[in-house]
């Protein structure tokens, strides 16, 4: 094994480092490094540290701009329109729930729309930041063109991550996926490990279902998850994105040749302002016993989204974060 338990403070401490030596002020930095460590915390290991010198490539690129921070363009009620400005995309996703907790805190529910942001990274954070708040949260993304719409040949639409976050006392039921069947970020692991998929995640040069994430990733040709229901799902994803915002559709985004100038919605609902709570636990926790009390097969367990995380996360508190040594050093060298 390559891998080496970094205790999490240490982590976030040498993420922060490199993006001050990048040029980001010190508490954003801060705020960045975690949300970039709180990915592996929790063991979603294809959307965090392994991704942060991709980040660092966007900042070098001028594609990512450190120090703008999201600009309000309109606001009625429970809803608002703001502008990330190009700006670091996990910090301006963070700001916009945090707004949306906001407005439902006041409202019982409130609704951000943001154009013009940069990658979010872990979609999950902004879920996790919402049930953490007592809040239900809801959030997705449009993304570069790297799906086939159902029938077709060619990149059109996007994986275009949801996030469905709710809050029991239990343990929160956080939903958090792509609408391919396979991320981009686990293809890239499997890729850098001469590994294949273990179902069929994409198309390759003839149109044929492959295991083969190189194929896949070379081509931008991911397999929608449902088929053509994931792919229809994708684009009024990508719809509700750009209308709601003013932002960049998929296509638009797919003009600037990477992934930046996305459009976003984040979502937030207030179970304690809604009255929601004499029976939100009770009748959750019937949906999951009912759930958890499925027969399965060859002894398998039926687990909820988001069950794993919290104890993945325990885990890696007390033991450290899986952190390849390879990468580690890299961190430690460009930090020095």
């Amino acid at each position: 094994m390559d891998d080496l338990n970094i205790p999490f403070e240490q982590l976030v401490d040498g993420l922060q480092k490199v993006l001050e030596k990048y040029g980001m002020e010190e508490s954003r930095a801060r705020r960045c490094a975690i949300l970039f460590a709180q990915a592996d915390l929790d063991g979603v290991y294809s959307h965090g540290v392994n991704r942060f010198f991709t980040f660092l490539d966007y900042i070098t690129n001028d594609w990512v701009k450190l120090d703008r921070e999201p600009e309000l363009l309109s606001q009625l009620g429970v809803f608002e329109r703001w502008d990330g400005r190009f700006g670091v995309g996990n910090l301006n996703a963070e700001f916009a729930m945090g707004r949306a907790i906001e407005l439902s805190r006041e409202f019982g529910i409130g609704c951000i729309a943001l154009k013009n942001t940069n990658h979010w990274m872990r979609a999950g954070n902004f879920g996790w930041q919402a049930v953490e708040a007592g809040c239900i949260g809801i959030c997705f993304t449009n993304t570069i063109a790297n799906m086939a719409a159902w029938g077709g040949s060619e990149p059109k639409i996007g994986n275009n991550p949801l996030v469905v976050a709710i809050p029991r006392k239990e343990g929160p039921v956080v939903l958090d996926m792509a609408m391919s069947q396979f991320a981009y970020g686990k293809m890239s692991i499997a890729e850098s490990k001469n590994e294949q998929m273990p179902f069929a995640a994409g198309f390759d040069d003839k149109g044929k279902l492959t295991t083969d994430p190189s194929t896949i990733l070379k081509n931008r040709l991911a397999l929608p998850v449902g088929l053509w229901k994931g792919s229809g799902l994708s684009l009024v994803l990508d719809m509700l994105s750009a209308l709601l915002s003013g932002g960049n559709a998929t296509n638009k985004v797919n003009d600037m040749g990477t992934e930046i100038g996305l459009s976003q919605v984040f979502i937030s609902i207030d179970p304690d302002k809604l009255a929601l709570l004499e029976w939100m636990d009770q009748k959750a926790d019937e949906i999951i016993n009912d759930l958890k009390s499925s027969t399965s097969f060859d002894g398998k367990t039926v687990r909820y989204p988001g069950e794993s995380s919290l104890e993945t996360r325990n885990r890696n508190l007390k033991n450290g974060v899986p952190i390849s040594k390879s990468l580690w050093e890299k961190i430690q060298n460009e930090a020095k």
